[in-house]
């Protein structure tokens, strides 16, 4: 499923907190767009994934970016027991049928990750293929370390897949260190990829590059 990026806009990029009333569609067409292709073996087909991931966003675990009131970029985070994206097992069966939901269930279980004290967990930012370039994804980061900070957080704390170097390297820039690296090769002809980096940054400093 492709998006619509013909026509991005030419005005500042604003970023709010919340997902704007009616964007839930827009939301998880540009989540699957990001993520798709990590969460494709539970959730595909597409055609299910994406209304799946729309009827079940948390939208105050959200921040976003806006162009021209257009919905370009989001980032989710994980805090009081809440993420962006949700769905019940009970969902989850209701929407594949049991013989196939249940194995889906396994696989997305992988993919849970809980904060320690003090820490808010980032789910991943998702930007419009059109608009990358112009600093959203900074934006967004900047944006959920002030939730971060608000919150009286200690770090955030993110994980990245070994076939996402680009995202590594913005997480990089924006003062997150790399403190473990879990491999998994038996994983990867099922999901894609072999090893899962978590990654952390100390709340109230700010990446290489001031914005």
């Amino acid at each position: 499923m492709g998006l619509d990026t013909t026509d991005t806009g030419t005005g500042p990029v604003t970023v709010q907190r919340g997902l704007p009333a009616g964007a839930e569609r827009r939301a998880a067409e540009l989540y699957w767009e990001a993520f798709g292709r990590k969460l494709g073996p539970a959730l595909n087909p597409p055609d299910k994934a994406v209304p799946f991931i729309a009827s079940h966003l948390n939208a105050d675990r959200a921040v976003c970016a806006l162009l021209d009131g257009q919905l370009v970029g989001l980032a989710g985070y994980q805090l009081g027991g809440r993420a962006l994206t949700g769905g019940s097992a009970s969902a989850v069966l209701r929407v594949y049928g049991h013989l196939r939901g249940l194995p889906r269930l396994l696989l997305l279980a992988l993919f849970e990750r809980h904060p320690a004290p003090g820490q808010l967990v980032m789910d991943g930012i998702a930007v419009d293929p059109g608009i990358r370039g112009r600093g959203v994804g900074s934006l967004l980061i900047e944006e959920v370390a002030a939730v971060a900070a608000e919150q009286h957080c200690r770090e955030i704390r993110l994980d990245v897949i070994d076939i996402n170097p680009h995202a590594r390297a913005l997480y990089e820039r924006r003062g997150f260190t790399a403190v473990r690296t879990a491999r998994t090769p038996y994983l990867r002809g099922l999901l894609g990829f072999g090893a899962v980096t978590t990654m952390r940054r100390a709340v109230g400093t700010r990446g290489a590059r001031e914005l």
